[in-house]
């Protein structure tokens, strides 16, 4: 199953870091200009993760998290879990919300 998440930098990154962080990353990694969501006027990285490795979407984040640590001085203000499917029980799936909960856990 792929894990599809996003996660909000606090600061615009360099084609160096670029490649650092797809190095530290086990998934498809793609980077997007954007703003700070609250504050407009703040230039930022957002960090589009597809990760069909990691077994589970909590692991997913908290990998995508390990990987932005490879950076000094880079934070995540932002994160963003898109609906996940439901699978059926005993199957992944359905764990967005909660993973999301215990991935922020992890990064306060």
């Amino acid at each position: 199953m792929t894990h599809r998440f996003s996660l909000v930098l606090n600061r615009e990154i360099n084609d160096r870091e670029k490649v650092t962080l797809k190095e530290a990353s086990c998934a498809d990694v793609s980077f997007v200009d954007d703003t700070l969501p609250t504050n407009a006027d703040v230039p930022v990285t957002r960090i589009d993760f597809e990760d069909e490795v990691t077994p589970t979407l909590t692991e997913a984040i908290e990998a995508g998290f390990e990987a932005v640590k490879a950076v000094p001085e880079l934070s995540i203000p932002g994160l963003s879990v898109p609906a996940q499917p439901i699978v059926a029980e005993g199957g992944e799936g359905g764990e967005g919300e909660q993973a999301a909960n215990e991935a922020a856990k992890v990064a306060s």
